[in-house]
């Protein structure tokens, strides 16, 4: 901000010198010279060419101690100007180089991050969202103009570049990353991301954007572990909005106030952890860190006990479903991380 106005400042003085050099040598030289003799002199002065002279000031002292100034003046300014713009290209080109190198070290420390491909609305959707409940994320894009628009949401980690290729999927971190949310233009390049992410790293959890309907099967195929149907979800909305308006309220809600940051979440018990064992009761999820247990799956079942009982007694690898903020999130997750 320092260096444009310091070339802004330049560009006014600049403009300034070469006024008063046209009209100081329009003054001296008498109505003989005209306004584009003024103007050449002016110019072969600041330039310090000195060729073709065209006005003659040799017999005239206050025309040469104008000159002298001048000359002093002009010198001083494109000293500045050129000081300035070096400095702007300089110092930007150093800070760009300094910051993707800090860039690249704090994504080379992360592990079990998620990876954003993309920079549509539903792409800004999803940065906003893993900000708002502090997930690590690295977000992968082609067009800087697109990363900065993404960035006024809050600062993150990104990689300029294109997701379909390996290496800038690697920059990402994608061998330790835990999903990858792909909201690209086409369904085409949602399906080729899919591969090459698959491909890289057979663990990770794919959730892909499949405009059309009919892709879906393919984007499975392709290694997506869910499709996501934006005019589908939509729809779902303004239905939900229109017969329980209560509902979406409260849901809204959660969603909506940055204050709270209230979610469903989940948690796997792991083994050996201190919850492990214990009765819900027991446990005490709700009295120790006021998240609300809603309910819990059983490892690898698709039953959920909903609103479990008291009684309950959880164990490993038990999936907890819960609504709390990103901190009971989180001290829930210390006690349910294994030994």
């Amino acid at each position: 901000m320092i260096n444009r106005r310091r070339i802004f400042i330049s560009l006014l003085l600049f403009a300034a010198i070469f006024v008063i050099g046209v009209a100081g040598f329009k003054f001296f030289a008498g109505p003989e010279a005209s306004i584009l003799d003024s103007i050449y002199m002016t110019a072969i002065t600041i330039s310090t060419i000195g060729y073709g002279e065209v006005i003659d000031l040799s017999r005239n002292p206050a025309g040469r101690i104008f000159t002298i100034f001048f000359i002093i003046l002009s010198l001083g300014t494109i000293a500045y100007a050129v000081s300035s713009i070096t400095a702007f290209i300089v110092e930007g080109e150093l800070k760009n180089l300094l910051g993707r190198r800090r860039m690249e070290k704090d994504i080379a420390k992360l592990k079990d991050h998620y990876i954003v491909c993309g920079s549509d609305e539903t792409a800004a959707t999803i940065i906003q969202e893993l900000l708002q409940t502090r997930r690590d994320f690295v977000v992968v894009e082609p067009d800087r103009e697109r990363l900065e628009r993404l960035r006024t949401a809050g600062d993150f980690l990104y990689v300029q570049g294109d997701p379909a290729e390996d290496l800038v999927l690697r920059k990402a971190g994608i061998e330790r990353a835990k999903g990858v949310l792909l909201s690209l233009p086409s369904d085409e390049a949602n399906v080729f991301v899919t591969i090459s992410a698959r491909s890289l790293n057979p663990r990770l959890r794919i959730v892909a954007k499949g405009i059309d309907i009919k892709s879906h099967v393919k984007m499975k195929r392709a290694g997506a572990d869910s499709v996501i149907s934006p005019t589908f979800i939509g729809g779902m909305r303004m239905v939900s909005d229109m017969v329980r308006p209560t509902v979406v309220s409260f849901l809204d809600r959660m969603l909506y106030d940055k204050e709270r940051a209230l979610r469903v979440e989940e948690i796997e018990i792991g083994k050996g952890s201190a919850l492990s064992g214990l009765a819900i009761r027991d446990a005490r999820i709700g009295e120790k860190t006021g998240a609300l247990l809603v309910a819990v799956r059983k490892a690898e079942s698709a039953d959920y006990d909903f609103n479990p009982p008291a009684e309950r007694v959880l164990q490993d690898n038990d999936v907890l479903i819960l609504i709390g903020t990103p901190e009971m999130v989180g001290e829930i997750a210390k006690m349910a991380s294994g030994a």
